[in-house]
């Protein structure tokens, strides 16, 4: 089961990036626009993922149906089921992000949750640059402007949430790599993963 506080946190990270463009310090309206924006991004994601699950199956089948009529050999033969099940496999995928959106999208409607993108979106604005800090300290033969930018959102979300928020650290980090398995290039969330513990590192000897 989803938690609003996840749901927020998802709303967060559509909508950082257009807050952090902001010149002025965005009003508490603009950042209700922003995080409704958010959710349209969330409700096109459905359709998307319902459009590529059924795209994967029409694609598995078709390459089932010629495999038979075209495999001369046993490994042509077992290629082409291995294929085939690769497809199936990424369909299976997206119809489990599509069957899980509508609760998602359900508790991305409530004021609660989107007060507390709000939150997390007022805490990034407000102390970007310090966060910005923590995660570059924490780097190692990297730097921030390189890493992608949904990676460096879930980063900075993490961060805020640890720093400001009082979040527990594991807590945070585990959101923070569930995050990156949605959105993340593949094995991005071992990336951030690793990125965090040192940040936590760095955070226990302020916390003595």
């Amino acid at each position: 089961m989803t938690s609003p506080r996840r749901v927020a946190r998802e709303l967060a990270l559509l909508s950082v990036g257009q807050v952090l463009r902001q010149k002025q310090p965005p009003s508490n309206q603009d950042y209700k626009t922003l995080v409704l924006t958010g959710i349209r991004t969330l409700a096109s994601e459905a359709q998307e993922a319902l459009e590529v699950a059924g795209s994967a199956v029409q694609e598995s089948h078709a390459t089932l149906l010629t495999g038979e009529l075209q495999a001369a050999t046993l490994s042509q033969a077992q290629a082409t089921v291995q294929n085939a099940i690769g497809l199936t496999e990424k369909a299976i995928n997206r119809l489990g992000i599509a069957l899980e959106l509508p609760e998602i999208l359900y508790l991305a409607h409530q004021p609660e949750v989107q007060a507390q993108a709000v939150e997390i979106l007022t805490t990034l604005y407000k102390n970007h640059g310090e966060i910005e800090e923590r995660i570059t300290a924490a780097l190692v033969d990297w730097q921030l402007d390189r890493i992608a930018q949904l990676d460096r959102y879930i980063l900075e979300i993490a961060v805020a949430e640890i720093t400001y928020h009082r979040l527990p650290v594991q807590v945070a980090i585990n959101e923070a790599v569930e995050l990156s398995k949605r959105y993340s290039e593949e094995g991005g969330h071992r990336f951030i993963n690793g990125v965090l513990r040192r940040v936590s590192d760095q955070l226990k000897p302020e916390s003595k």
